[in-house]
């Protein structure tokens, strides 16, 4: 097979890999270390019955390699996990039970997803609109007043941690200013505007720290492509340097865009940590902390799969987009 779709059957057996990879390394340093695994996944409080049904569950009397592939059994076709009283079923992908809460890993990982992919989304679209627009004028307005402005101003923002930025614009903007309210989240599906509303300002936040690097790479690569051969000539024949700027070089500077767009947007979900407990938003990142806090083995190694999933997949889907803009890829 050849073409687009070799490619992207390559791509897809690539992630398929990466994926299994990744659940072999947590697997071993969560479940495959030295000390009481049982004990630590179930808790100091549990009692020695407790913690001899958790080493039951999780098989710890079995060679490794077989623990692995009942774990991987559970997370792709699901698997029967017992109370001590009775048996539930935990459908795919089973990533376990918290025995500190006494619920499944999975459910528990659905109920904060969706407050952690609204910050992202949210987030990427406006760190695209300013990282991207900053660089094509940057690059547009090159050695002029407006250039040295922006690229100040990028550097700025590079340099300012994100919970500063945050907590400045929550004191001024929701405080002594009172234009928007302090975040408290609102499901989507409840009330669209009030959920825009409310993550305005954590979308804010986190986009003017994450456009910095997309600002900077828009205007390097718009740069390279202004000074190729071919946008010489279309100057030469006259062609307005809107239409140069906006058509021809900001489309080759786009590749590299959407590689680092990838990479943020899977590191982001797992690395919102701080803005969501900045602002109080109950997402993943809340939750992995808390299960740290209390050692919640089962509910971190979930957490830290999913994520590693997510980066993976953005990573998989930004190499096809890179694809389709540039063709030239696929031959490679």
């Amino acid at each position: 097979m050849s073409g687009f779709g070799g490619f992207l059957l390559r791509r897809t057996l690539g992630t398929v890999v990466t994926l299994l990879a990744i659940s072999v390394l947590v697997y071993v340093v969560f479940y495959a270390t030295p000390g009481n695994v049982a004990q630590i996944s179930c808790g100091p409080r549990c009692s020695p019955a407790q913690v001899h049904q958790v080493a039951e569950q999780l098989r710890l009397g079995d060679p490794l390699y077989l623990r692995y592939w009942h774990f991987l059994e559970g997370i792709v076709a699901g698997q029967d996990l017992s109370t001590g009283t009775s048996v539930a079923h935990c459908s795919a992908p089973c990533l376990g039970v918290s025995y500190q809460d006494d619920q499944q890993v999975t459910g528990i990982i659905l109920t904060k997803l969706p407050v952690s992919l609204s910050l992202v989304a949210g987030a990427m679209v406006l760190w695209l609109v300013i990282g991207v627009g900053t660089g094509v004028l940057s690059a547009w307005r090159r050695g002029r007043f407006t250039e040295r402005v922006l690229t100040g101003l990028t550097l700025a923002g590079w340099a300012t941690p994100v919970f500063v930025l945050g907590l400045v614009l929550m004191i001024v903007v929701c405080g002594q200013l009172q234009l928007l309210p302090f975040p408290q989240y609102v499901g989507f599906g409840e009330d669209p505007e009030q959920w825009a509303w409310n993550l305005l300002l954590p979308w804010l936040s986190f986009a003017l720290v994450e456009a910095a690097p997309f600002a900077r790479l828009t205007r390097a690569a718009m740069l390279e492509t202004l000074a190729e051969d071919h946008i010489r000539t279309f100057r030469a024949y006259g062609v307005s340097e809107r239409t140069i700027v906006v058509r021809h070089a900001l489309r080759g500077a786009l590749a590299p865009v959407i590689a680092l767009n990838a990479n943020n947007v899977g590191s982001a979900i797992g690395g919102a940590v701080l803005m969501e407990s900045l602002f109080g938003l109950p997402g993943i990142g809340q939750e992995l902390v808390h299960a740290v806090k209390v050692v919640d083995l089962p509910v971190v190694t979930g957490m830290v799969l999913v994520i590693g999933f997510f980066v993976v997949i953005a990573n998989a889907l930004a190499d096809v987009l890179f694809a389709v803009a540039d063709r030239r890829v696929v031959l490679a």
